[in-house]
């Protein structure tokens, strides 16, 4: 079910309505009823793959339940290898099974043999990377001793599944949501304005902004070898905008949902394009996921001590399975490793904690300095947007020779000023917001009612517009 569906404006209300008025003052009712919308929600693209989304719940709380009872190392490793083999192996043979078989076909062919090995006709379940990620944090944690298990199967079965972050995040660690299924909700009016609020912003950037720019998108990357150099940095450019306006617009659609049922999810983005290096746009992009990585992967593997060789072998580890995760495609990888080449100066340099704080801090323009240090990290993740963006690694070798060729400075052959007018809308809102949640928060800010309503009004209509023109998130694909 798409959030941008008439579908899913029918379910929530309906969904709301039942949570407050009618299972209010029972929070297994509740929680009961947020399963039972979640396997809706889920089953209504393919009924069939929630059996993958049970199994890895039920792994997952008979996993944590013996490890809190057992304190023999050797069985609580086993605990969790049960764990981690069940649901990485779901998720291997669906998302990767065939990219290792061609590959491997592909390896043997160059010495004359071909070995008997068939692809097959894999549908990737929606949501499987991110739902396998939160539940894994589950048992990691338990095995870590960070959490207790959880006694309560209802509210463990609806945290894995949870409906408005559960195909693209954020993804959730079990220590900060799962308790909070295990807590009576009293209805907020402040918390769930602000969360519509923070719906309709995401709506408008997934359908006004996002949508817009795929159409422009579509056309340069499937069309590239007739276009200019200039036209496809525009086509770089508003794929930039199109992939984060659809991923940041399905998470503040996400965290609001939550919201009006009283469920505080972790913010997802912090306004990345408005970081002066690589580092910090990895602090403020896809949050849940990067962080993610710091703690289970990154961190075991030693982090950021030991020498240079030991620095080097983990940030190439992150950054390369960082782009492995969001796809069986070599463009992922190489998209991954090239962020890496971009960190790897910031690391040996100690620079990358350099830009923790929010850029123009109590300032309301940016010096000379961060604008130039905004622009060439917004380059060069442009850059790295373009290998994620192409169907494999040679159309996008290919993209870039010919958009650095001779008529590189020239007037784009595509230029959609609109478009590119409520870009400028959107930054410039995100800028003045770059300090909160969202670019329709208002606490704080002394403005009138009427004017309130109408911003909101103005964005509402903006959105409506646009809905001619759907399209899928981005995100539901890994």
């Amino acid at each position: 079910m798409l959030f941008n569906s008439i579908d899913f404006a029918i379910f929530l209300p309906i969904v709301f309505l039942l949570y407050w008025f009618v299972f209010k003052n029972n929070t297994k009712h509740q929680n009961i009823l947020l399963l039972l919308a979640s396997y809706v929600f889920y089953g209504w693209w393919d009924y069939r793959f929630l059996s993958l989304i049970v199994i890895s719940s039920v792994v997952d709380f008979i996993v944590g339940h013996h490890l809190d009872t057992t304190e023999t190392k050797v069985k609580r490793k086993l605990l969790l290898l049960v764990s981690i083999a069940i649901n990485l192996g779901f998720l291997g043979f669906f998302k990767y099974y065939n990219f290792f078989a061609e590959n491997f076909i592909q390896s043997f062919s160059l010495f004359g043999y071909k070995p008997t090995i068939e692809t097959l006709t894999i549908v990737l379940p929606v949501g499987i990377s991110f739902y396998t990620f939160q539940t894994l944090s589950y048992s990691i944690d338990i095995y870590r001793k960070k959490m207790k298990s959880t006694k309560d199967v209802i509210a463990f079965f609806a945290f894995v599944s949870f409906f408005p972050q559960l195909v693209a995040g954020p993804i959730e660690r079990a220590c900060n949501l799962l308790p909070q299924f295990k807590q009576r909700k009293l209805f907020n009016y402040k918390f769930a304005t602000d969360g519509i609020r923070q719906i309709i912003w995401g709506l408008f950037k997934k359908v006004v902004i996002a949508d817009s720019c795929a159409v422009y998108v579509n056309d340069i990357f499937a069309n590239y070898s007739n276009y200019s150099g200039s036209t496809l940095m525009m086509g770089g450019i508003l794929f930039a905008f199109q992939i984060y306006a659809d991923f940041s617009g399905y998470s503040d659609i996400a965290i609001g949902t939550a919201r009006l049922f009283g469920f505080n999810l972790m913010k997802n983005f912090a306004f990345p394009y408005f970081s002066r290096d690589i580092a910090e746009f990895w602090r403020r992009w896809h949050i849940s996921l990067s962080t993610w990585f710091r703690d289970y992967v990154y961190i075991p593997l030693g982090g950021s001590r030991g020498n240079n060789i030991t620095k080097l072998r983990n940030i190439l580890i992150i950054f390369i399975v960082s782009g492995f995760w969001h796809g069986a495609n070599w463009t992922f990888v190489i998209w991954g490793f090239l962020n890496a080449l971009y960190f790897l100066p910031l690391l040996f340099s100690k620079l990358n904690r350099k830009n923790i704080d929010t850029v123009a801090q109590n300032r309301l323009f940016p010096t000379i300095k961060e604008i130039m240090q905004i622009s060439v990290t917004f380059f060069l993740t442009v850059i790295a947007w373009i290998f994620f963006r192409a169907d494999n690694a040679e159309m996008a070798f290919l993209y870039l020779f010919k958009m650095f060729s001779v008529n590189f400075i020239s007037i784009p052959e595509v230029l959609p000023v609109i478009l590119i007018g409520l870009i400028i809308i959107l930054l410039v809102v995100e800028w003045f917001q770059r300090e909160r949640n969202h670019g329709l928060e208002f606490e704080g800010y002394n403005i009138p009612f009427l004017l309130r309503y109408s911003i909101c009004y103005s964005v509402i209509i903006l959105v409506l517009l646009h809905l001619g023109n759907k399209q899928e998130f981005i995100y539901f694909q890994f």
